[in-house]
């Protein structure tokens, strides 16, 4: 088996949380004989100052050539005043890529660990057993409109606009992935809108329940409004299993959730183009962190590369099919954990390379 894996580090610390996932992602290879074919591009502000460009055709190219990217965060003040002609992912490169490559289902996974229960808000009873994945679709809605602008009115009152537009189309295949990751994990999907308001939400809705009772009987579905959505999960987080959400709402939900794990650099995502793999799969598929490109920390060694691990371990379960592998990623993260390894950002003072090489010595344990 070979796996064919695009990493761009991107900006601030993302080159410093990408290598330390690569670190992890060669272990694990080894241990299961999956050989790896890895090269390495820019991406965002490192590619502007290179070659004036957010993301070249050619690194598209390796994208599309690829099993997987792994990407490791991007943006900073120094490229906020940049615009682009074009629409929005002309104007963002991991937008760019999201687009190009149709990664429309990002899966965001949070659970609780407990060797950081007194990082949370939370009272450790209520965290019990919290493991939540949450889809957000990824490449249409508000997002990814070009209906929207800035306009003056006739009396000289301005006004923004964002139209939040979905096609029958997008619902389905987004939600047909939000249930068949739900037949993986405990069979229970949220999906979440505004149908009491928005016409958008009125058509998800309707969308997602027709497709529910007519090819996943044996996933238990239920609806909520998104307000509702929010306030439930600061409520009883350990209730909810797959939650399925809007470009806006997952966007929203997302970073909530984060609060679960004790912290965004604890987040994992995985953005797909279609269903999970059950073997390396054709279809190349984006893996990242959450978190932003912390422009403050960069180049100190400090950033905590758990997100970024993590998200390798997603990218063996879904772009690799070695479920088994994952798990064995996620266990090492929490033996570390438990062994009272962690940088700054949870109360820590270990660097990215010792946390990261203890995640791979208990990989080797676990």
């Amino acid at each position: 088996m070979q796996l064919k894996v695009l990493a761009l580090g991107g900006d601030g610390i993302g080159p410093e949380v990408v290598d330390a996932g690569l670190k992890v992602l060669e272990c694990a290879a080894k241990s299961i004989d999956l050989v790896l074919d890895i090269s390495e591009d820019l991406l965002h502000g490192a590619a502007w100052e290179r070659y004036g460009t957010f993301i070249r055709d050619k690194t598209l190219e390796k994208a599309r050539a690829s099993n997987a990217v792994l990407v490791g965060a991007v943006g900073g003040p120094k490229w906020e005043h940049i615009v682009r002609d074009g629409g929005p992912e002309e104007q963002d490169g991991l937008m760019k890529l999201r687009h190009h490559l149709k990664t429309f289902a990002c899966l965001r996974h949070a659970r609780v660990h407990r060797a950081l229960l007194d990082r949370t808000a939370f009272k450790p009873a209520i965290l019990e057993g919290a493991d939540i994945m949450v889809m957000r679709e990824l490449c249409g809605g508000a997002m990814f409109t070009t209906t929207r602008g800035i306009t003056t009115d006739s009396d000289g009152i301005r006004r923004g606009f964002d139209l939040n537009e979905y096609r029958e189309s997008e619902i389905a295949r987004f939600a047909r992935v939000g249930f068949e990751v739900a037949r993986r994990r405990r069979s229970r999907l949220l999906s979440v809108d505004k149908s009491n308001v928005f016409m958008a939400g009125k058509l998800w809705r309707e969308i997602v329940s027709d497709l529910g009772r007519e090819e996943f009987a044996d996933v238990e579905l239920t609806h909520f409004f998104a307000d509702n959505a929010a306030y439930q999960l600061s409520r009883r987080p350990a209730d909810f299993d797959v939650i399925l959400a809007d470009n806006l709402f997952g966007d929203i939900l997302s970073d909530q959730v984060g609060a679960i794990a004790g912290s965004l650099g604890m987040l994992p995502s995985a953005c797909l183009a279609g269903s999970p793999a059950k073997q390396i799969s054709e279809c190349p598929a984006i893996y990242e962190p959450v978190h932003g490109s912390a422009p403050d920390i960069a180049g100190q060694g400090i950033a905590n590369p758990i997100g970024t691990i993590l998200s390798v371990g997603m990218l063996l379960e879904y772009s690799a099919g070695q479920p088994d592998c994952a798990r064995r990623v996620d266990r090492a993260v929490d033996a570390a954990l438990t062994a009272g390894f962690a940088t700054p950002d949870l109360g820590g003072d270990h660097t990215t390379s010792q946390l990261t090489d203890a995640v791979i010595q208990y990989f080797r344990k676990v």
